[in-house]
């Protein structure tokens, strides 16, 4: 045996390696400086023994938030799911001790995936975001009403709104234009097939052909690739679901309809549609008069009850609004 560094160096190594070994395990893994001290050093199995520390530990097993899976409904079908929510301990601890003492208010949270996506759940129609999510989508179906959408526009835009349009292939061929401008104001384009068929009665290679060519219509002149499908007049069978899943779309439909196309009074169409939204509705309007009208007692109404207003995307989407996730 080679003794020329003798035994009480190798006991040195082992101590260092034993020592490190340590520092980078799970529970040891994280270091902290604190701020009190001459640059002293504590691991986090230290952090974990001090008062602060188990202050923020009890108040996030109170205030923590599992996630919500991905759900097929017997009612609304296919609901998204939502993150849950946690308290970040250690960058809680961090926080509040350069400031001192338990602060709520100095609490760090993240967000928690959801084991079910949206997207494991297969085809099927979607009515409704995450009834936990406060809030709601605009959905503007679009093959006619050209007069109404500068009013439209301007009122979304004065308001910082933006909605999700579905655009039949048709109408954008005739109104490049119209549909540029849409796009460039921020809001979101989606499919809502060719020429406005009752999809219901259509074949499997005939839906194919009107969504197809509308998705080519509108990558022609804008670029993109719709990833939502709205169907005319809410008409529709599993074929069609189908259909859009193989173009790489879901089926849009919606949970409160303004029925604007019945002309009804402005006034009466924002109070019935104001007390029908919910968490997680989805709001179907066309570019009418009574839309051009009451849109903005609408939002800002909305609005009061305490909803945010996104596009189906944000809607869809599992990330949370509470305003105290860390961004």
């Amino acid at each position: 045996m080679n003794r020329k560094y003798g035994v009480p160096f190798i006991f040195l190594v082992c101590a260092l390696v034993l020592t490190l070994g340590a520092i980078l395990n799970d529970n040891t893994r994280d270091v902290y400086v604190k701020p009190d001290s001459e640059n002293v050093m504590t691991t986090f199995a230290e952090v974990r023994k001090d008062a602060l520390y188990k202050k923020i530990q009890a108040y996030s097993e109170k205030y923590n938030m599992a996630p919500i899976d991905a759900k097929v409904d017997s009612v609304w079908k296919a609901i998204p799911g939502y993150n849950g929510l946690e308290v970040n301990r250690k960058a809680s601890y961090q926080k509040m001790k350069a400031s001192g003492g338990f602060d709520v208010t100095k609490i760090v949270y993240k967000e928690v995936s959801p084991n079910v996506h949206l997207e494991d759940l297969g085809p099927e129609p979607i009515y409704r975001g995450n009834p936990e999510k406060p809030m709601v989508a605009l959905l503007i179906n679009v093959a006619w009403g050209n007069e109404y959408i500068p009013k439209i526009l301007k009122t979304l835009n004065d308001l910082q709104t933006k909605a999700t349009f579905f655009f039949d292939g048709s109408w954008v061929k005739k109104n490049p234009d119209l549909v540029q401008t849409i796009r460039e104001e921020g809001h979101e384009i989606g499919n809502h097939a060719y020429s406005h068929p009752d999809l219901n009665q259509r074949s499997q290679e005939e839906t194919m052909d009107e969504l197809k060519k509308t998705n080519d219509v509108i990558e022609e002149t804008l670029g993109i690739k719709p990833k939502w499908f709205a169907p005319p007049s809410g008409s529709f069978n599993q074929v069609t679901v189908n259909v859009a899943d193989q173009l790489g779309m879901k089926t849009i439909l919606w949970t409160v309809d303004t029925i604007d196309w019945k002309k009804p009074a402005t006034s009466e169409m924002v109070s019935r549609v104001v007390s029908k939204v919910e968490n997680g509705s989805m709001v179907l309007m066309h570019p009418t008069k009574p839309v051009a009208e009451g849109l903005e007692s609408m939002i800002t109404e909305i609005q009061a009850k305490g909803y945010e207003l996104g596009t189906v995307s944000n809607l869809m989407s599992e990330k949370r609004i509470d305003a105290q996730v860390a961004k």
